[in-house]
């Protein structure tokens, strides 16, 4: 979605949350009878669908490639599925970089399909838990400890694209960050069957930009995450440019970018995500943080996944 999260969403209370309160309510009425008329497609090959519901930025396709590969590990052909949106080449493109197959279509049951005819052991749907007509045997769901649910409402009083009720419906919660105690009770009290494990992105290639002073950039769902783990590895910002998720970025928007650092002697720095979404520019100025993403107690995440397949 093309759009930077509006601040009130945030904010514990807000009376622009509370006048668009009704709506969010007309919404989630028509979602749930979507869900209700919706008649699930049963798959001949396990289907573990990595979401959210709190509204982009969460991590979830570095996590579907992660899984793609462990379920490699377990000599499972494994493929991604991802339903095509214009606008999503960059996340299309960072898949393929990390060499996992990828099956995409306007319909995801149609990507299935073709993942099956091409003899795949099992998908990866990424971003998939909004789509009530795929059985799923694995529902994973993935949050960020900085933004938690923000203020707990959902669309367009709040982020949540569905309420807290419907966790559920998951087996497993991912939360990129710090332990959130508040996060984990939130969802205990919902069900004590799900299991919460915790990642972390740690940097691969900080030494290109040690003692640097830097122009960093970003499209992606929660600008202020890329930001916040720039500073928190000790990086020095001098700017900080934000866009829009899937921000389909100008040549001359990214010169003007460019002039800006040459001028105040900064190095840019951009995500991968948005790197791929510009590499086909060539813009030797531009590099982009590389990070390889941890799980806590792999090894019993590892066994969950495979108990469900």
């Amino acid at each position: 979605m093309k759009m930077l999260k509006p601040k009130f969403w945030a904010k514990e209370y807000s009376l622009l949350a509370f006048i668009l309160f009704p709506l969010s309510i007309i919404l989630q009425v028509l979602i749930y009878f979507k869900k209700r008329i919706t008649k699930k497609k049963k798959i001949s090959i396990p289907v573990i669908c990595v979401g959210n519901i709190y509204l982009g930025g969460t991590g979830k396709t570095p996590l579907s490639i992660e899984i793609a590969k462990i379920l490699e590990k377990f000599n499972k052909k494994t493929a991604i599925i991802k339903k095509s949106y214009k606008d999503h080449e960059d996340e299309y493109k960072l898949i393929a970089f990390h060499q996992v197959p990828l099956f995409r279509d306007t319909s995801r049951y149609m990507a299935i399909n073709e993942a099956i005819k091409h003899e795949f052991d099992c998908v990866v749907l990424d971003d998939g838990f909004q789509d009530f007509s795929i059985n799923k045997d694995l529902n994973i769901l993935c949050f960020n400890e900085r933004q938690l649910i923000g203020n707990g409402m959902t669309l367009p009083s709040g982020p949540l694209r569905q309420p807290l009720s419907s966790l559920k419906e998951c087996q497993i919660i991912v939360i990129n960050g710090n332990i959130s105690l508040k996060l984990e009770k939130m969802i205990k009290n919902i069900s004590n069957n799900i299991s919460i494990y915790y990642s972390k992105y740690v940097p691969t290639n900080l030494k290109s930009f040690k003692n640097k002073n830097l122009l960093a950039f970003a499209g992606i769902g929660n600008t202020d995450n890329f930001f916040y783990l720039l500073e928190n590895s000790n990086l020095t910002i001098e700017k900080k440019v934000s866009f829009p998720d899937h921000y389909n970025y100008s040549l001359k928007e990214l010169n003007k970018l460019i002039d800006f650092a040459l001028i105040n002697n900064l190095k840019i720095i951009t995500t991968e995500k948005d790197y791929f979404r510009i590499k086909h520019f060539q813009l030797p100025h531009i590099e982009y943080l590389d990070l390889k993403l941890e799980i806590s107690n792999r090894s019993d995440f590892e066994k969950k996944i495979i108990k469900y397949l």
